[in-house]
């Protein structure tokens, strides 16, 4: 898998593990400070605050960071002892559009080939990810496959590394994907370099995406005018795509976090099909997922609309399944889908009294959600806030409750790495002073609220095989099999399957085995520069950090590496506006602003601005826009209008 290797975060995780500041002791705020508490008064406090509030009244956010067993109790606590339909966690903000697209495509919402069959490539087309940063041991694969005489094509606002290594680089203004991509369809189309055979047997509606891609609005030289790319370099994207086998797309966070985040996978599966770049190894949709177990807290059902498997939360037969093997004698949350993360954060605004109280696991909003002024204001709204974490992040400075948890080095365990490969973890440690696994604490406070029997688990492999019991994708899989260091993909229905690497091969996961093209008009983001905030802004990360920072901030080699964050200004917008290297201004937009130290860069396209998003002290998510996908509720956090400032202090 990474053949031995790890990236530079892995590297010196053992620091944060061993950070002096982690939470050893339950902490309950008495006059708006925080005293240690026992776990028995902190229970008590918490059973006491949670039985006092009706279903609808309590919302949970489970954790891309805690195992597969930590987040399916969590669901199971929101939907059988709180009987709530309120419960997500940050895929909202990353891949949610990767799940809703693919799933209307494909019939599956994942990855569908092994990061190992990257290799294998023969064209990798590089779509709003910087690989080789944020994926260190999957840019590995890129470059093997460039070894292997693959070509590489790279878009992105940025000269990344990634894009160093592209044969061919397209820098593009942020939010015109959807137009890249159907102008290159046109082209394959044009030329007569579509898979028929592939299009005539395993798909359907391919006339109805004709229609829309042949338009005139999509020809090379209208979408070089939205998208800023020459007509030439497209046209060698979509010869080199179009004719070189297999192609493998990779993508991140740059195509699914914007308002048409579904639109954009969409029209990454759209191509994908047309070529015929589907189950076959160095082919496929390969969305890189951000955190190392997105994917599986997305299987374990902790999203508002599905319980594990993607088994939909409305469907009266699946309700019936999970509430008979639960066995809660009062029933379970009612069929119907709950709110997402970003929508809970609305109506806690808007909506003042209708959610109450919270609880948080492994998640800091306070840092990794759009337009934090208004996450605040909405916490703050909370009658009652409980944090369960390593460390006192931003968000847990805002509870009423802190429970001090282990980290993955501390626990046994699972997780669904991006490839859907479920992998062991292995107690190394223990946890620091009175901290406790999370499935434990979950347990005991179920315990506290009246359902020990429904909670009786004495190790994380009894849970496991309850969710290998109730999941299709997983019913194959057990702790023996999983120990193998190659482990196993889901899906994996019986004991004697090997486990999936490739997904599609032969027929889609759809009930008819047909995939779905999907006729997609582009759009604009939902905010465009105008006269008063005239450039773009967009977001990501940096190799040596990760999301809010919160553990990458606390190993100390790290954090030398990056000690803070930047804005990256082209040199000629920052002539125009006579800024110097180095020197700190301020980056406004309708939301708020942040004073942040100028990097000016021939890096950044000209009328784009970039910032790294891990920094508290200026935090990009104060600027960026929480407009939503209306199918996938994801924030766009990739396009939004900015003016940058001189800071002239009196």
């Amino acid at each position: 898998m990474n053949e031995g290797k790890v990236c530079p975060k892995g590297t010196y995780a053992h620091e944060f593990v061993n950070s002096p500041d982690r939470l050893t002791k339950p902490l309950i705020k008495k006059n708006g400070k925080f005293e240690e508490a026992t776990w028995d008064e902190a229970y008590n406090l918490i059973a006491q605050k949670f039985k006092s509030y009706r279903p609808d009244e309590f919302a949970a956010l489970a954790s891309a960071r805690v195992s597969n067993e930590e987040n399916y109790l969590l669901m199971k606590f929101a939907r059988g002892v709180m009987k709530s339909r309120h419960i997500d966690h940050c895929a909202r903000l990353c891949h949610a559009s990767t799940v809703a697209g693919l799933a209307a495509s494909f019939g599956s919402g994942a990855m569908t080939n092994s990061i190992l069959d990257i290799a294998e490539s023969k064209c990798v087309f590089v779509l709003g990810s910087n690989t080789l940063e944020q994926h260190p041991l999957i840019g590995r694969k890129i470059v093997q496959a460039k070894q292997n005489g693959a070509k590489v094509i790279c878009a992105d606002p940025r000269y990344t590394p990634t894009a160093r290594l592209a044969d061919l680089y397209m820098p593009f203004v942020s939010g015109s994907d959807v137009a890249i991509l159907n102008g290159m369809m046109q082209e394959i189309i044009k030329n007569g370099w579509e898979d028929r055979e592939f299009i005539e047997k395993r798909t359907k509606d391919y006339e109805k995406l004709k229609e829309v891609v042949m338009k005139d609005a999509y020809s090379l030289e209208n979408v070089s005018k939205i998208s800023g790319i020459p007509v030439d370099q497209l046209k060698q994207a979509a010869e080199w795509f179009g004719t070189t086998k297999p192609g493998a797309i990779l993508y991140s966070m740059g195509i699914t976090q914007h308002t048409v985040g579904v639109d954009n996978v969409r029209s990454v599966a759209n191509i994908q099909m047309l070529t015929g770049n589907l189950g076959k190894p160095g082919a496929g949709v390969n969305a890189l997922r951000g955190q190392n177990n997105v994917q599986g807290a997305c299987d374990m059902g902790a999203l508002p609309v599905v319980f594990t498997g993607y088994q939909k939360v409305i469907d009266p037969a699946t309700h019936k399944k999970f509430a008979d093997a639960w066995g809660f004698p009062d029933g379970i949350c009612e069929p119907k889908n709950g709110y997402e993360v970003t929508v809970m954060m609305d109506v806690l605004t808007d909506n003042p009294g209708e959610l109450k109280c919270m609880y948080i696991m492994g998640e800091n909003p306070m840092l990794s959600d759009p337009d934090l002024n208004h996450v605040r204001h909405a916490l703050e709204s909370l009658e009652f806030l409980v944090v369960q974490d390593i460390f006192l992040t931003e968000t847990a400075e805002l509870a009423d409750v802190v429970l001090p948890a282990a980290c993955y080095a501390e626990r046994d365990g699972t997780q669904t790495s991006t490839e859907r490969r479920v992998q062991m973890w292995r107690t190394a440690q223990d946890p620091p002073g009175e901290a406790k696994v999370d499935w434990k604490i979950i347990s005991e406070l179920a315990a506290k609220m009246g359902y020990a029997k429904q909670f009786p688990y004495q190790s994380a492999e009894e849970i496991f095989n309850e969710i290998a019991a109730l999941t299709p994708s997983y019913h194959g899989m057990n702790y023996e099999r999983l120990s193998k260091p190659e482990a196993l993909h889901w899906p994996c229905p019986t004991t004697d399957h090997p486990g999936t690497p490739i997904l599609h091969i032969g027929k889609f996961s759809h009930p008819d085995g047909i995939g779905v093209f999907a006729p997609i008009e582009w759009k604009p983001p939902a905010e465009v520069p105008d006269a008063e905030y005239p450039f773009v802004l967009t977001t990501g990360r940096v190799l040596w950090h990760w999301h809010t920072g919160t553990m990458t901030r606390r190993s100390a080699t790290l954090d030398a590496e990056v000690p803070t964050g930047w804005i990256e200004i082209n040199p000629e917008d920052a002539q125009a506006l006579g800024i110097r290297d180095k020197e700190k201004i301020r980056a406004v937009t309708r939301r708020g602003s942040v004073d942040v130290p100028a990097r000016v860069t021939k890096d950044i396209m000209k009328g784009i601005m970039f910032m790294p998003f891990h920094f508290a002290e200026c935090a990009a998510n104060v600027l960026t826009n929480n407009a939503l996908d209306p199918i996938a509720k994801i924030p766009e956090f990739k396009a939004c209008a900015v003016k940058v400032e001189k800071i002239t202090e009196a």
